[in-house]
């Protein structure tokens, strides 16, 4: 299936980013760039699950996010390597694309993989940071720990779904039955340094479902009027500043 994937009304980045879009083994990953120093760590924005349903609750044809939150941070960072990582079938016109890859194989083995393909290939062996907003969060963990060779150095959530299986039944939602699941690789998860941020008001990822994957092994910091995707103003600073 082709779809045509709409960027309208989406905020647009500073001239210092230049587009990207990485051919990987199964996808085209769309980013943006802005890399200015060969030696630093290259911190790395993954985008979330986008419009995968519509609001009946029905697949979408265009996965595409219509909340800028994601890419706001990453243009917005004055560090000097920053990339904006697009989900498989986000923003690109991508004949490989199904359904399936922005629903129930979201967080599919593929997915993972070809994610941290295109960040190797960004980062070209230097430390990585990786910021997940929403289900990024998700693909973020499992590419730290099924693909070590991607160099991360820090994990950062924003209002992350770090355990898809208790999210869908706590929403009765349909499982995400051809997804990995990072609470199967949760013990090497929580060996790296990570940080959360969860928004008091969020309904779409509570606060209960971050703080019950993660015991009290890693820093959950709570932002009280947050929703999802929003009211984060206040820690844009704590993560732009992360090197």
């Amino acid at each position: 299936m082709i779809f045509l994937a709409s960027c309208a009304g989406m905020v647009e980045p500073p001239d210092s980013y230049t587009r990207h879009d990485v051919k990987t083994t199964a996808f085209t990953l769309m980013t943006y760039q802005k890399i200015t120093d060969r030696q630093g760590a290259v911190k790395v924005y993954i985008e979330g699950d986008g419009r995968a349903f519509d609001g009946r609750g029905r697949p979408t044809d265009d996965p595409t996010p219509r909340n800028d939150f994601m890419r706001m941070l990453a243009f917005k960072d004055t560090s000097k390597n920053v990339v904006y990582l697009g989900r498989p079938c986000q923003y690109v016109n991508d004949e490989m694309c199904r359904q399936s890859d922005w629903t129930t194989a979201r967080f599919s083995d593929g997915a993972v993989r070809d994610s941290a393909e295109a960040i190797m290939r960004i980062a070209e062996g230097r430390e990585v940071i990786l910021v997940g907003f929403s289900g990024g969060a998700q693909i973020a963990g499992l590419v730290a720990v099924r693909h070590p060779e991607t160099n991360v150095k820090k994990l950062i959530t924003i209002s992350g779904n770090l355990d898809h299986a208790g999210w869908t039944s706590g929403k009765n939602f349909a499982p995400l039955n051809e997804s990995l699941d990072l609470s199967s690789y949760r013990k090497e998860y929580l060996e790296i340094p990570q940080i959360h941020y969860v928004g008091g008001k969020d309904t779409v990822i509570p606060i209960n479902l971050t703080a019950g994957f993660l015991g009290a092994v890693a820093p959950i910091v709570i932002i009280p009027n947050a929703g999802h995707g929003t009211g984060f103003e206040d820690i844009y600073h704590d993560i732009w500043d992360e090197i």
